[in-house]
């Protein structure tokens, strides 16, 4: 895999109704109908609605065999109206209804942590090495037959681990770690290649990004060292509603997309459907432009590791590097206005040449060289682009503007050696990813510390088209541990706090700097016990003063209680009209009516310590 320059990976064909599917063809876009299966008219005609804003595909989800029968109508009466687009079949529990899917749908999905081991207790049973090869044994004798269906039909097949639904077979060996789902998945690959079997698409999900972009990497290089070379479908679960829904979505997917990873994607926002497919289609055709771009030369440092968590290692210049949460520089070089989010109070506002009267109090600020002047208060930091500058004064930081191809033996000599400089890197590459990538292995390569910001430039009207190039652009790097900081240049008409509230949002997303209570909210299908928009706007409204708690809110069983180990406190559907809450993974109060949840959950908070009255 190259991390520089951008190649899709090879893989083997799959064909799904109409479409095809592999690094050799355009990269799908999908979607999932949060409507009731067995509704015929309104799931076509939410269907209708997915299809006119561009879905390449639709799932839709097959609780059990009526659901399963059903689809067969709403595919008919979709088929009758001309309609060619494949649908997918979602299947959790249920072997008896994915026999049926598998001879309607064009594609089923099937989740190897509730197939055949059915729902997870989270009781840490252990398994004698008989016993696993036992249980094993159970999944082929399941797995074998619902294969033979699909073969017989055309249909294609999703093995889609989800990260919040890993079975208790797999936790009591591998935890709820990227191993374990890798291992998840190899299980059921393994058995589909020895039945010759490979009509199949792979997704590795979880809400979170960190997790997701290592697992679905390592699981590449499982695959590829057993010659496996299936498409990959990408999405992260739970990504939430609004722009912070959007902002993680581009983060993970995006980060995937940018090693050249991902077939199909889909965007799962806690809002309709047809809200989902223009983003995807955003972030797919931003990192599509790479394609054929000027090559980048570098050399991968051979103590970096695509799977690996950790962060490359600085020196701290004041409160940047070093152990430091990584910081937000608001640029207002071009503006006059100085109005701060109380919310998100950046760390430090440049200012360049446009020196103002009205910079707020106690704001640490930075200058071009030419404006900077030894001690003056309210600019003690300068910025620069060329080693003259910085040496010509004392300054408390010196900000070095660099980008890879100006990072020469000189100018690499003087960051070693400099005790106060931090560079701010920018980037005039269409593959800036690439390029900014290289200069950290550079840095890495030469043992060199010094603290980086990471600088974009947009010229963006729209928020939702810089939140998706920003989450893309800067999220892929601070995944792959670089980064100190992030500095969000924009010449559109994009107010300057809500800039800087993005440039926080897309830290969080990266799970890099928290600033605020984190949601992770499942997108809604036909399993959702509630109004999941409504409801998570209520959940909002009362605990967003949270910023140290991550809540989860989840229409269902399949993946609440699970994604709950990424929670401090889950709120879940247990049935109609009722919700279970959990502390993590554990179940504390169950089938509470929905009108009292909320003060159930305020409750629950503050027994375990964790509340704190809002402002």
């Amino acid at each position: 895999m190259d991390y520089f320059n951008y190649h899709r990976r090879p893989t083997i064909d799959v064909h799904v109704g109409n479409i095809t599917m592999g690094g050799n063809h355009p990269v799908v876009v999908q979607t999932m109908t949060n409507t009731n299966t067995l509704d015929t008219e309104g799931s076509v005609a939410q269907c209708e609605r997915i299809i006119a804003v561009g879905a390449d595909l639709i799932r839709l989800t097959t609780q059990g065999v009526r659901e399963a029968n059903n689809l067969r109508e709403i595919h008919q009466q979709l088929r009758d109206k001309g309609y060619t687009t494949p649908l997918s079949a979602d299947i959790h529990f249920n072997p008896r209804a994915a026999h049926v899917a598998a001879t309607i749908a064009e594609k089923v999905r099937i989740n190897p942590g509730n197939f055949v081991d059915g729902q997870k207790s989270f009781a840490g049973v252990e398994y004698t090495d008989e016993e696993y090869a036992q249980e094993l044994e159970k999944n082929r004798s399941k797995v074998v037959p619902f294969l033979q269906v699909c073969r017989e039909n055309g249909t294609a097949v999703r093995i889609g681990v989800n990260h919040g639904s890993l079975s208790d077979r797999i936790m009591t060996r591998y935890g709820d770690t990227p191993e374990g789902m890798v291992e998840s998945c190899m299980e059921y690959l393994r058995i589909a290649m020895d039945e010759g079997f490979t009509d199949i698409v792979i997704s590795m999900k979880a809400s979170n990004t960190l997790l997701m972009t290592k697992a679905v990497r390592l699981l590449v290089d499982t695959m590829d060292k057993e010659d496996i070379h299936f498409p990959l479908h990408l999405g992260v679960t739970e990504a939430g509603d609004g722009e912070d829904g959007r902002m993680k979505s581009a983060v993970g997917i995006g980060a995937l997309l940018s090693d050249g990873l991902g077939d199909t994607v889909r965007v799962s926002l806690s809002e309709d459907p047809e809200a989902e497919v223009p983003v995807a289609r955003k972030i797919v055709d931003y990192v599509a432009k790479r394609k054929d771009h000027a090559p980048i030369d570098a050399a991968l440092h051979s103590g970096w590791s695509p799977f690996s968590t950790d962060k490359r290692e600085t020196k701290a210049v004041r409160n940047i590097g070093g152990d430091f949460v990584p910081v937000v520089i608001s640029d207002r070089s071009a503006i006059t206005d100085m109005a701060i989010n109380p919310h998100f109070i950046p760390d430090f506002i440049y200012v360049g040449n446009n020196v103002p009267d009205n910079f707020p109090k106690g704001m640490k600020s930075i200058v071009d060289a030419a404006n900077w002047e030894d001690k003056i208060d309210n600019f003690p930091m300068f910025t620069a682009k060329n080693i003259s500058e910085i040496n010509d004064c004392n300054a408390e930081v010196k900000f070095l503007q660099l980008s890879y191809p100006q990072l020469t033996p000189d100018v690499l000599n003087v960051l070693k050696n400099s005790e106060k400089v931090v560079v701010i890197l920018t980037t005039e590459h269409v593959n800036g990813v690439g390029e900014q990538r290289a200069f950290f292995h550079k840095l890495l390569n030469e043992d060199c510390k010094v603290p980086v910001i990471l600088q974009r430039v947009y010229s963006e009207d729209a928020a939702e088209d810089i939140q998706v190039k920003g989450g893309v652009d800067f999220g892929t790097v601070l995944l792959d541990g670089f980064g100190n900081g992030i500095m969000i240049s924009n010449s559109g008409n994009i107010d300057i706090a809500e800039l800087d509230s993005y440039a926080f949002g897309i830290l969080q997303a990266a799970r890099v700097r928290t600033s605020k209570t984190e949601f992770i909210s499942c997108p809604s299908c036909g399993r959702t016990l509630f109004d999941l928009r409504t409801t998570v706007a209520v959940i909002k409204k009362h605990f967003s003063h949270l910023k140290h708690l991550k809540i989860g809110v989840m229409g269902c069983i399949v993946n609440g209680p699970g994604e709950m180990a990424d929670a401090d406190y889950g709120y879940v559907g247990a049935e109609h009209g009722k919700i279970s809450l959990y502390k993590k993974k554990e179940l504390v109060e169950k089938n509470i009516p929905q009108e009292e949840a909320v003060e159930h959950l305020i409750q629950l908070i503050k027994d375990h310590g964790d509340w704190v009255e809002p402002e």
